[in-house]
């Protein structure tokens, strides 16, 4: 059973292919094939451009679809979808976003409903995965002695991407067993960055949504992806995170990762250098 991994180069996807057995037959597929991982089949195709697609999807049974956020993500999408019926993929597992529908307090999040409806309807064996706020999210968030965020008061769930890597390569293992499950995937516990912050002995400082905005920029973020992430910022300070799910444990048959052992790993990374 050949596995096409799209988003190959992300955070996510590079977790799922560390959790994917070495057994199993797996295609990645890249736009620039000097960035492409080791040890898996390479095809070269871009999602926003549909000719480049039918090669790479030839032969493929199961594909996991990762669109890059931003306004072009249903177009990338649709092209996945269609290219996947084409050449007869049977199931396709969907990253989707935390909070993904119509009534969804972000751009993000509106447009992945319309990403999720159009495989509902595609004919094709699905499978969604609402993912939390990733626990990476936070690289480079703490300097000195202090946690800086955009997260208010609020407690969110927070998720390893390890956990979503792992949790992709169960259903991958057996996609038939979650056919037509939609799957909303948290850490074990919901916390402020309070509580993140005393994990690794700082304290949190709240960052206003404008001084949020201006660092983001400053990075190097698309205005587009800068203004959604505050726009998540916002959700999430007034408590629209603050809940966990009992999906990733009935599934992967252990309790995700905390933030505790999450800092414990990564501390050198939260770290701004």
């Amino acid at each position: 059973m050949t596995i096409l991994i799209t988003g190959a180069t992300g955070t996510v996807s590079t977790a799922l292919l560390g959790s994917l057995s070495t057994k199993q037959d797996v295609r990645v597929l890249v736009r620039d094939p000097s960035k492409a991982p080791s040890g898996v089949e390479v095809a070269v195709g871009d999602l926003d451009h549909p000719a480049t697609l039918v090669e790479a999807f030839r032969g493929v049974e199961t594909l996991w679809l990762l669109t890059a956020m931003g306004p072009q993500a249903p177009h990338a999408s649709m092209n996945a979808v269609w290219a996947a019926r084409e050449a007869g993929v049977r199931h396709v597992v969907r990253m989707s976003a935390i909070g993904a529908g119509h009534d969804a307090p972000t751009r993000n999040g509106r447009l992945h409903a319309l990403s999720d409806n159009e495989l509902k309807a595609s004919g094709l064996e699905w499978t969604i995965i609402k993912p939390a706020f990733f626990m990476q999210n936070l690289f480079g968030s703490v300097n000195g002695d202090t946690m800086y965020g955009m997260l208010g008061e609020g407690k969110v769930g927070l998720i390893d991407a390890r956990d979503i890597g792992d949790f992709g390569a169960a259903v991958l293992a057996d996609p038939k067993a979650h056919a037509g499950r939609t799957y909303t995937i948290t850490g074990p516990e919901s916390i402020s960055l309070h509580t993140a912050a005393a994990s690794l002995g700082a304290s949190y400082q709240p960052v206003s949504e404008q001084a949020a905005f201006d660092a983001m920029i400053g990075a190097g973020m698309r205005e587009w992806d800068a203004a959604v992430s505050v726009e998540y910022g916002r959700a999430y300070s007034a408590g629209w995170g603050d809940y966990t799910t009992p999906d990733f444990a009935e599934v992967v048959g252990r309790p995700a990762r905390s933030f505790a052992d999450f800092a414990k790993d990564h501390e050198s990374r939260l770290r701004a250098s």
